[in-house]
Parts: C-alpha cells; sequence; structure tokens
C-alpha cells in the first residue's frame, strides 16, 4: 500500500507553534537557532577564548533540543513523509532560475550547483557559502539573534527591536534575491 502525504494545513503548524511560544513566555524562556551555536562554543570552551561565550551555557541545554528535535524531524520529513523531491514552484520563477543556470529548478529541494559535493570543488561556489555564512553569522550577532529568535520568539513577545529586525531582514532578503544575486549568476 501506497501512503499519500498532503502537507499540514498552515493553521495547525501555526497552531503549534503558538503553543510553544505561549509555553515558553510562561516559563520564562525565549527560542532562536543562532543562540544554540553560542552555546554549542561554550561547551567546547571557547570561553576560555573570548569573553562572548563565558556565560552559563547549562542554563541553556533545553533549547538544544530545538536543534535536535529539528535535526530529527527534517529527518523524518524527507525519509518517510516526502512524496517527491521537488518544490511546487511557480513556471516563471523555474525558467529564471535555469536562465541563471541552475538547471535542477523545480526538480529538488536545494539547487545542485551549489548544494552537492561537485559544488565543494568550485571556487565561485565555495567562495559564496563561505561569504554568505560569514554575512549570516554576523547579521545574527549584529540583529542580536537569528530570523526564528526575532521572527517567532521576539514578535510573539512583542519586542520592537525583533519587528525592526525582521523588517530589516525582509528587505535584504529582497535586495538579495532581486539586486545582488543575478549579479552573481
Amino acid at each position: 500500500m501506497e501512503w499519500i502525504y498532503e502537507p499540514w494545513p498552515w493553521y495547525v503548524s501555526g497552531f503549534m507553534i503558538a503553543l510553544v511560544m505561549f509555553s515558553l513566555i510562561m516559563v520564562g524562556k525565549n527560542f532562536g537557532m543562532s543562540g544554540n551555536l553560542r552555546t554549542i562554543c561554550s561547551m567546547c570552551g571557547a570561553g576560555n577564548k573570548a569573553r562572548f561565550f563565558q556565560f552559563d551555557w547549562k542554563a541553556q541545554r533545553w533549547n538544544l533540543i530545538v536543534v535536535l528535535g529539528t535535526i530529527i524531524g527534517g529527518f523524518i520529513a524527507h525519509e518517510f513523509l516526502t512524496v517527491e523531491n521537488a518544490v511546487a514552484i511557480n513556471p516563471n520563477t523555474v525558467s529564471d532560475l535555469q536562465a541563471l543556470g541552475f538547471e535542477s529548478a523545480g526538480k529538488a529541494y536545494l539547487p545542485e550547483s551549489l548544494f552537492s559535493l561537485d559544488a565543494l570543488t568550485n571556487i565561485k561556489s565555495v567562495s559564496l557559502l563561505i561569504l554568505g555564512g560569514f554575512l549570516v553569522g554576523f547579521g545574527a550577532r549584529y540583529a542580536g539573534g537569528c530570523t526564528s529568535g526575532h521572527a517567532i520568539s521576539g514578535l510573539s513577545n512583542f519586542q520592537l527591536p525583533s519587528l525592526i529586525a525582521v523588517i530589516g531582514f525582509f528587505i535584504g532578503g529582497l535586495l538579495m534575491i532581486h539586486v545582488i544575486f543575478p549579479l552573481l549568476f
């Protein structure tokens, strides 16, 4: 018997996120993925080299469960709940991406030209990945958190800095995809 999986309706996921955020607010916790990197670095002794990593990382161990859950959830979704390996995107977007050199657009979740093992032999791809990682890390540190922390946790707490950060994330994303990205490819 072949199982056919449909995506959950948006309101189920929205309700679950709201339930988790309400629970975290009630116990005085904040959610965010970039903070986990700081916790992991502190666990590994980075506090001996930089003051930024000198904090009570044991108080943040609970947030590492989010990372574990993300990894396990992603594995389960990919291995057991995915019917096909393509994302349903607009045909115009597929043709635009293919014109930029992304032949796998509309056929795979990630562009193979950037995320395959072969991409690690291409200096342009490696340079873009390193630069992108640096910019994301710098941006998350400069903004005091990542997109998930500000957009989910910060906005749930009605924090004005999180609203400003989320607006900045969206403006940056729009500039990247419509202005900078076409210049790179």
